[in-house]
């Protein structure tokens, strides 16, 4: 359910550009964007930071694309998007000695500093790498392929760096001590 709710305003933007165009399709992304995160507030209490991020970019680069009329401002979106996020994790680690990543999943696995930090570094890289890939995409093709880029493109990529993470973190991880003598 959580995944769905994440790529609500994704997949709401994908169906409305195919059906309406991309001014259409902007304006459907910002307020599905809105009941998103009306949605998390009312069933959680909170919304995390980076979802208040993504409505604030959602709304200045989706707003930008139809006063000016100009699909340009959206094309830039999930850059700014990815490099705030990659530029957070830097800043994190680099000046404030943080790391964010260890912050969100440290309670869930335990693993040695020096892999928090390449798994940290390894993120940030990865969402500056996405960023100039979707820059790419938007001004090497038309606009119909730069949405499906953005849609099975971007997703499909998260997916095999996060099956590549996994595969790297395995080597790391503990077996609970409670279940090595355990009988079946």
């Amino acid at each position: 359910m959580k995944i769905l709710i994440d790529f609500f305003p994704i997949i709401l933007f994908f169906v409305a550009f195919k059906v309406w165009g991309i001014y259409a399709a902007t304006a459907v992304a910002i307020a599905a964007t809105v009941v998103q995160i009306g949605y998390l507030r009312y069933k959680h209490g909170k919304v995390e930071a980076m979802q208040w991020l993504s409505l604030g970019v959602i709304v200045l680069f989706g707003g930008a694309t139809l006063l000016a009329q100009s699909e340009t401002f959206i094309k830039w979106k999930p850059t700014v998007l990815y490099w705030l996020m990659g530029g957070a994790l830097l800043v994190g680690q680099l000046f404030f000695k943080k790391n964010f990543i260890k912050s969100l999943m440290g309670a869930q696995m335990e693993l040695p500093d020096s892999v928090w930090r390449t798994v940290n570094w390894a993120w940030a890289g990865f969402f500056a790498t996405m960023g100039v890939l979707n820059l790419w995409v938007a001004y090497h093709f038309d606009t119909d392929t730069w949405v499906n880029f953005k849609l099975f493109g971007g997703m499909g990529l998260m997916f095999v760096f996060v099956i590549a993470q996994a595969l790297y973190l395995g080597r790391y991880l503990k077996e609970p001590e409670n279940t090595k003598d355990a009988q079946p």
